[in-house]
């Protein structure tokens, strides 16, 4: 997907990963394929090393076979969806990937996946994690979720952080989903409630998910200073209607409405302004 945008850098040697959840697999796919420093950020620790390093195992031989990505057919719930899901040689090419495999690097990695805590590894864990100083500013190429963004509540700071992370011309990409997660019957039931409702429904899991919609994000990435360039939404009809949302959701676009998940790559530029004003 980062090769389909013009512009994207396809070979980013820097990465962070927000809420990778119990497993830093994509993490270590990124380190097989040349990154250098990969940092994941969670809220609470679930990585476990030899979990870990069996995804490591598995992931070098399907490198080494340059094995087709899993298509919807394996996976119909992960996006974004691809056109061509044959094993991307463009961009994996074999000097990178001679480069990126070779015995003493794989070596490394696999020794650093056991020491994520230390600063000199490759493979950087932080969690529970602050959004003061857990990067150097303007050190990253690339920071990237997987439904994550949907369970944070802190998105202005959340997004200033990325902001301030990335290079000048580095980029962000999400995959968010804005679907109940079985707090209502409807997939978008959860506009319908109040804010006491919503309290009631949440009880003490606050990291159920925020309910900001596909707009709120928007809105958000270009206060910061990012500049979209790729999306891909993933749309369903609405049962709800207008009349039915709470008083805050009540004037969301349409295109919120009827948007469960959206696939988004934005570009940092310009200069960020002060979001919290």
């Amino acid at each position: 997907m980062c090769a389909a945008a013009n512009g994207l850098d396809t070979d980013p040697k820097a990465v962070a990963e927000l809420g990778p959840g119990d497993s830093i697999g994509i993490g270590i796919a990124s380190v097989l394929t040349g990154v250098e420093r990969y940092f994941a950020f969670d809220v609470v620790a679930h990585a476990n090393t030899p979990r870990n390093l069996a995804i490591f195992d598995g992931l070098v031989e399907i490198f080494r076979r340059k094995a087709d990505i899993p298509d919807a057919t394996e996976y119909p719930r992960v996006g974004p969806s691809l056109r061509d899901y044959r094993y991307p040689g463009h961009i994996l090419t074999p000097d990178r990937m001679r480069a990126a495999l070779d015995p003493a690097r794989l070596a490394r990695v696999r020794a650093d996946i056991a020491r994520t805590d230390s600063k000199n590894s490759m493979i950087q864990y932080r969690a529970p994690w602050s959004t003061k100083a857990a990067v150097e500013r303007e050190t990253l190429d690339l920071v990237f979720s997987q439904a994550t963004l949907e369970h944070v509540d802190g998105l202005p700071e959340v997004y200033r952080a990325m902001y301030d992370w990335l290079k000048p011309g580095a980029y962000m990409s999400h995959q968010i989903d804005f679907k109940c997660h079985n707090s209502a019957r409807e997939w978008n039931g959860h506009w319908t409630y109040s804010k006491l409702m919503w309290k009631l429904v949440r009880g003490k899991d606050v990291w159920l998910i925020n309910r900001f919609p596909y707009s709120v994000h928007v809105e958000l990435m270009e206060k910061t200073g990012f500049r979209i360039v790729s999306e891909q939404l993933v749309r369903h009809a609405s049962s709800i209607r207008r009349s039915q949302l709470a008083a805050q959701f009540r004037e969301i676009p349409d295109r919120d409405l009827t948007t469960t998940d959206a696939f988004v790559q934005a570009v940092k530029w310009g200069r960020s302004p002060d979001i919290r004003q």
